[in-house]
């Protein structure tokens, strides 16, 4: 039988064989010396854990070395797994409104993997069988429009959609009466991603928030955050933006397969205290996999031996 990890494993090789990896190599010496927790403390960062969360790591395995008098780096190593695990919980189990579709927004700058995320959402909802509707709410890129259109005909998955340039709470408005009409399980919204930077695109995210709860009270019950794990340290100043526009409840980390920049996701947790609920290992649907923290530390610590 193969090992459950394997995919996790490939899907981060890129991010073990970097950082992680000189971390490993850094522990091949046996005594634990300052030279080793400096080395420690730059290649954490070039991992993209980022500095106030190798501080507190580093803090706290410090501590740790003086109470239990460690002198060997096999000490400090079973202390940094045990000490990334910790700082990695799981995220919590799906929420399902009761009282009709749970209605999900699904937010990021354009080029995260947002449109294409939602769709994989989709088809993942659908595999559990759920009646799934898509809302093409990025009304501001055709091209969103279109690429979340040909995934809707692809997996068999209805689109609700407006014309380029118009309103997109519109859009979310129609979809979300559209979804209670025809009692359906989940609705998903792509929304407008253009830059985080750009006070009108949080404005109008704050509107469409607003817009889904008028034909549904309580919608939306879940936002959530894509962020595109090759950019590192800076999703983490998009993610500050999006929720503070709009509550965000859970991020999900695209292109964790093409990153060498895996170690965000703890600073994510760290920083921002949001749940990582799914992660991308790959290009198709079935690719887009639900967070694991064992799986995820298994696979960046595998060289340590």
């Amino acid at each position: 039988m193969s090992n459950p990890f394997e995919k996790w494993r490939a899907g981060l090789a890129r991010t073990r064989q970097s950082a992680f990896g000189r971390i490993a190599a850094a522990f091949g010496a046996t005594e634990l010396t300052e030279d080793i927790w400096d080395d420690l403390e730059a290649l954490l960062i070039q991992a993209d854990l980022g500095l106030p969360t190798t501080t507190a790591l580093l803090d706290d395995l410090r501590q740790q070395a003086r109470t239990e008098g460690w002198t060997k780096t096999e000490q400090l190593k079973a202390g940094l797994t045990a000490e990334l695990s910790a700082r990695l919980p799981a995220p919590p189990p799906m929420a399902w409104n009761p009282d009709g579709p749970t209605v999900i927004l699904v937010v990021g700058v354009n080029g995260s993997g947002k449109t294409t995320t939602t769709a994989k959402l989709g088809a993942r909802f659908q595999n559990e069988g759920k009646q799934v509707l898509l809302a093409a709410a990025d009304t501001y890129r055709a091209a969103a429009i279109e690429q979340l259109q040909t995934w809707g005909e692809r997996l068999g998955l209805r689109v609700i959609a407006g014309q380029p340039e118009g309103d997109p709470g519109a859009v979310a408005y129609d979809a979300v009466a559209s979804a209670v009409a025809r009692s359906e399980d989940v609705l998903l919204i792509d929304t407008a991603g253009r830059l985080h930077t750009r006070f009108n695109l949080m404005e109008e995210l704050k509107k469409v928030h607003r817009v889904v709860g008028k034909p549904l009270a309580g919608a939306p019950h879940h936002v959530w955050l894509v962020l595109d794990a090759t950019t590192g340290q800076n999703a983490l100043v998009q993610a500050q933006a999006f929720q503070e526009a709009v509550a965000v409840t859970g991020v999900i980390l695209a292109k964790l397969d093409s990153s060498a920049r895996g170690g965000m996701a703890f600073a994510i947790q760290e920083t921002l205290g949001l749940p990582i609920l799914y992660a991308g290992l790959g290009e198709t649907a079935e690719d887009l996999t639900p967070f694991e923290p064992a799986a995820f530390i298994d696979a960046i610590l595998a060289d340590f031996g």
